[in-house]
């Protein structure tokens, strides 16, 4: 009786850890595609924000709505740097950020290109965030396996699979948003997936999702990984971020570590460094560099006067010199030369009375007396002749009011503007996107 009342207890016991504590997974159930997904997890974000909106069909002046937004974003930079797609962040006053933790936190918006649609934001964090590991779109194959993650319809961290189904995609999704070069796949790409990454089976980021077709099913848009990272290195520039200047515009080598320099600014602090074509940077501050993107992530967070720490190599051997960053060169531009720069027209005053025969609601206008080739106006259809009347909600009747929707535009990121223009006496409208946004 003693022996059967201890083979029991030790059933019982094997029974109890057994039930506590499950076996591990097989090896077999370990797939690349699970490997991936845990590889990369923690550098994808969901994005959450309200913001407010226009019907297309409103007059000027007329009431906007307040809808909830959703996407998801990838860590670029380990300080709290987010890529993501500007729709997903364009007009939200407070944006918030949840990772993977569960953590939830309030964002800023650093850069935006509302063009190609991409824009990068920060979080503050204690603690050094993962970042995406980055692969290559030069070599994709249709027909290889992807992952797309994301928020979709607010469900949190989504994990979908598909092919590549093609390259090279056009897509306009709207009267002011076309997307070129894009990659097509049949992996599920829903609401709240914008900016989240499309993965390969080796857990690299080849795309950031961006559209998906109304009414279709197994198509869904990225922007391949190689176009990203042109445009996130022009969005996350210290020139443009912190006003700086360094003068160094480099290449990827040709080996696994370093670019090497393609030119060097003339006046620049590389240049009163010494640095010259050629040279292979290795490092900066703390970083390991690879590409012109490193550079401006190591030198983002300094100020004019900085000295940063440059490690480079040439003929001669290693060195390191302390690169001093100057004020990045600003110019004033006239209003007419800003007009033509941001939006692509010129224009001269029309009298209020002349403006007031065609349409007595107006109380003047500008009429546009050039317009630039593939510039935002032409791209919307202004042509010459044309008499711009108005601008997002306020009047256009002299100079100043343009620049004064534009200054609104940047400073308060109102994204694409609803313009009002005289065709004769018909009123025509559509969404312009300044130029002036992308900086």
């Amino acid at each position: 009786m003693r022996l059967l009342w201890t083979v029991l207890t030790v059933v019982i016991v094997v029974y109890s850890a057994s039930a506590t504590k499950p076996l591990a997974a097989s090896e077999s159930r370990r797939t690349a595609i699970v490997e991936a997904i845990e590889s990369q997890r923690n550098s994808v974000v969901n994005i959450h924000g309200q913001k407010l909106v226009s019907n297309p069909d409103d007059e000027v002046g007329a009431e906007l709505r307040r809808v909830n937004g959703m996407g998801t974003g990838v860590v670029i930079d380990a300080r709290g740097y987010i890529v993501t797609n500007y729709h997903v962040v364009e007009g939200v006053r407070r944006v918030e950020v949840t990772m993977a933790s569960g953590k939830t936190t309030s964002a800023t918006l650093v850069s935006h290109d509302p063009r190609t649609d991409l824009a990068v934001i920060k979080v503050n964090t204690e603690t050094p965030l993962t970042v995406i590991t980055i692969g290559t779109s030069s070599d994709l194959m249709i027909g290889e396996t992807v992952l797309a993650m994301g928020n979709a319809y607010g469900y949190e961290h989504t994990v979908t699979r598909g092919i590549i189904s093609a390259l090279h995609r056009s897509v306009e999704v709207s009267r002011t948003q076309r997307y070129d070069n894009l990659i097509q796949t049949d992996a599920s790409i829903n609401p709240g997936n914008s900016g989240g990454p499309l993965l390969n089976v080796d857990g690299q980021m080849i795309g950031i999702n961006v559209a998906v077709r109304a009414g279709a099913q197994g198509i869904g848009f990225a922007i391949p990984v190689d176009r990203v990272l042109e445009l996130v290195t022009d969005l996350m520039s210290s020139e443009r971020v912190n006003k700086t200047w360094h003068g160094i515009v480099a290449t990827k080598g040709d080996g696994s570590r370093g670019v090497v320099v393609e030119a060097v600014h003339r006046a620049s602090p590389a240049e009163q460094m010494g640095m010259k074509k050629g040279d292979l940077i290795t490092q900066i501050g703390e970083l390991p560099v690879s590409s012109q993107l490193d550079i401006e992530r190591a030198m983002i967070g300094h100020k004019a006067g900085d000295n940063v720490n440059v490690t480079f190599s040439r003929t001669t051997g290693d060195e390191r010199i302390n690169l001093s960053l100057a004020k990045a060169k600003t110019q004033s531009l006239s209003i007419e030369d800003r007009c033509w720069q941001e939006i692509g027209i010129r224009f001269q005053l029309v009298p209020a009375g002349k403006v007031q025969e065609l349409q007595s609601r107006y109380r003047g206008g500008l009429l546009v007396t050039d317009v630039r080739s593939e510039g935002p106006a032409s791209e919307q259809g202004i042509r010459e002749g044309d008499i711009l009347v108005g601008l997002h909600v306020w009047e256009t009747i002299t100079p100043d009011n343009i620049s004064y929707v534009l200054d609104k535009a940047r400073d308060e990121n109102l994204g694409p503007l609803k313009f009002y223009i005289l065709r004769g006496r018909e009123t025509l409208f559509g969404n312009l996107t300044s130029d002036s946004l992308r900086r």
